[in-house]
């Protein structure tokens, strides 16, 4: 039985794509490589190898949280002042 191989396309940010060719690069692979071992690895396993989360500074509780916090402080007059934590 002969494999027989398909393009694939996708659209993705210009400065990713140019991150990832990098990436590939200093790993000695190709973009399509790194590809073909992602999409191996999904259809062998049946699921996404590597952990997927949204990051909870993005919910919709803290950004309402937030927003609220700015137009008080603007309300106020009020400013921000970056403090370095390591401190």
């Amino acid at each position: 039985m002969r494999n027989s191989t398909v393009n694939v396309n996708f659209r993705m940010d210009a400065e990713l794509k140019s991150n990832m060719e990098k990436a590939c690069q200093e790993l000695g692979l190709t973009p399509t490589a790194a590809f073909t071992i992602f999409a191996t690895k999904v259809a062998r396993e049946r699921r996404i190898p590597f952990e997927v989360a949204v990051d909870p500074f993005y919910s919709d509780q803290n950004i309402a949280r937030l927003r609220k916090s700015m137009a008080q402080m603007e309300a106020t007059g009020g400013t921000i002042h970056e403090v370095d934590i390591r401190d």
